[in-house]
């Protein structure tokens, strides 16, 4: 007993050993000859028997070296440093005076296409990962170990690894466009005092460029930032609206590859503002004429929503700088040009802003945490509405992700409705919106499930086009956000979104979906096809009867 006392005294004083894995690496860097590559190694413990071997060399740490958390060991720290704006913990060779070198034998350096690393404590291999057997090579892409899973999700170099997070007792305004989407968005900017922080694909739109103006006059701070590199490049009607922004003293900033600068998501498709810390305003629609029409005037179709708490205002806020002060950033001045028109076309308004309480909300942010958006279609016991501009299969064959739960929750009894946008560049194609509403309808048909496709009628409802990614579950829970239903959404952009869980907020879009859903093009064809089937066939019985008649008057 006399040596328990010591016993317990080196207890407290000795840390705690963990186990060393390696946990992280990146091969196939974007920069030339990959001089950034890495390894990441975690745990607690003694670094003195612990090696890292790729097969050809091999790397162990100076004696005494110690791990407590995770360390880095990359090829050339500088390099390493240049993307990731710190210096590694060690490096393989010596290119930087600040950075200790681990000690190399042969030739360690980490192949693109397929290699091996094996971490060793001693003689015994404690674990091996290779590729493209353990995991897929790409260029860019870090691979990392969650909870043993090697990629649970693609992560790109520079990309944010925000965790899920949920909010309760949000209150908030619930709208859609085109019927008030201004309307919520003026009244939004209109409350900042200090900040506004906007984070948009698109930004066209001249009488939206201008709220931001007049607050900017009135003291609040407005910095904005958009995609660099839209699909079809920034219109001459963006690169006014910049130019416009610009001149009044607005921050604006462009995300998107420049050199070596590179970009960390293949489009900033994000659509959200963040007002003082307090208030968030996320929609599916694009700042531009038709996703925010004047009273009176058609646009598109789409659900926005204005939250009133700091927590959530706050958690976007972090996501917004973590994306201004990341790579591929750089200033946008924008030139002179013609500004957007307004439209032309009318639209009645059927929809008000809505007002709710109480609401638990969980932000969806893309590439992040975009498998929330499975998890909520999991979550379904009765029925799914969902309305999306187009839905794309991951490839010939194998159905979208999310299009693959929606499908296998009505083979559990789950009534599951799928609305599309039927604008021609929508439907004209070989392999789009119509083939893909007959794809759904023909596993419908032959499975005998609850489930059902349509192309909204856009005249009936004096709409441009179907621009929405919304989904309802059970009547209680509604996603609002930026993500398509294809592979690269939710994979590679960067999105933005949140999932309201309130009862009035779900009535309210439900609400919209069912007049949105209504007599559509589907729906209508199916009617005539039936009415033209029953007028055949009364002509058929009339027929018959008369033979009949003429039959039975020559037997007489």
């Amino acid at each position: 007993m006399k040596f328990l006392p010591v016993f317990l005294l080196f207890c407290l004083i000795i840390p705690g050993v963990t186990a060393i894995v390696i946990t992280e690496f990146c091969p196939d860097t974007y920069l030339k000859d990959d001089p950034d590559e890495y390894v990441v190694l975690s745990g607690t413990g003694s670094l003195d028997r612990i090696m890292v071997s790729d097969g050809e060399g091999s790397f162990r740490f100076p004696p005494g070296s110690w791990i407590d958390g995770r360390i880095t060991v990359a090829y050339n720290g500088m390099a390493y440093a240049g993307v990731h704006e710190r210096l590694p913990d060690f490096e393989f060779y010596n290119y930087s005076p600040d950075v200790p070198d681990v000690i190399p034998v042969g030739s360690f350096r980490l192949a693109n296409a397929g290699d091996e690393l094996m971490l060793y404590d001693g003689d015994t291999l404690l674990q091996k990962v290779s590729w493209p057997a353990s995991v897929r090579p790409r260029e860019g892409q870090v691979h990392f170990l969650d909870n043993g899973v090697w990629d649970p999700r693609v992560l790109m170099v520079g990309q944010s690894r925000f965790a899920p997070a949920n909010f309760t007792g949000v209150s908030g305004v619930g709208f859609v466009s085109p019927d008030c989407s201004l309307e919520l968005y003026e009244n939004c900017i209109s409350q900042a005092k200090y900040e506004i922080l906007v984070n948009v694909y698109e930004f066209s739109s001249p009488v939206m460029a201008d709220a931001l103006i007049s607050a900017r006059k009135r003291g609040v701070n407005v910095t904005v930032l958009i995609e660099g590199g839209p699909v079809g490049g920034i219109s001459p009607e963006g690169n006014a609206i910049c130019d416009r922004l610009t001149r009044n003293n607005i921050g604006v900033f462009r995300m998107g590859t420049m050199g070596d600068n590179h970009a960390p998501y293949r489009y900033d498709h994000a659509k959200y503002i963040v007002v003082d810390s307090l208030y968030l305003f996320i929609t599916s629609e694009n700042f531009k004429e038709n996703g925010f029409p004047a009273e009176g005037k058609s646009g598109n179709r789409g659900w926005g929503v204005c939250l009133i708490d700091a927590g959530v205002a706050t958690w976007f806020r972090e996501v917004f700088l973590s994306d201004l002060n990341g790579k591929g950033i750089s200033p946008m001045n924008g030139k002179e040009g013609p500004l957007e028109p307004g439209g032309t076309q009318t639209h009645t308004q059927e929809f008000s802003p809505l007002r709710f309480a109480d609401a638990m909300v969980t932000p969806v942010l893309a590439p992040d945490t975009s498998y929330l958006i499975t998890s909520l279609l999991r979550s379904a016991t009765g029925e799914i509405d969902i309305q999306q501009a187009y839905i794309s299969n991951e490839s010939r064959g194998v159905p979208n992700r999310y299009l693959a739960e929606a499908i296998n929750a009505s083979r559990h009894g789950v009534r599951v409705r799928v609305l599309l946008d039927s604008y021609w560049f929508n439907t004209e194609g070989e392999d789009d919106n119509d083939e893909m509403t007959a794809y759904i309808n023909q596993v419908a048909v032959s499975e005998h499930l609850p489930l059902e496709a349509r192309c909204a009628e856009l005249d009936r409802n004096e709409l441009e086009k179907i621009h929405n990614k919304g989904v309802i579950v059970d009547g209680k829970k509604v996603l609002v956000s930026s993500i398509n239903w294809n592979y690269n959404s939710p994979t590679f952009n960067r999105e933005a979104g949140v999932i309201i869980e309130q009862p009035d907020a779900a009535l309210y879009y439900g609400a919209v979906f069912e007049d949105d859903w209504g007599q559509t093009t589907t729906a209508r064809n199916a009617q005539d096809a039936t009415t033209e089937y029953l007028k055949i066939g009364i002509a058929v019985v009339v027929v018959a009867l008369l033979m009949i008649w003429y039959w039975r008057r020559t037997k007489q």
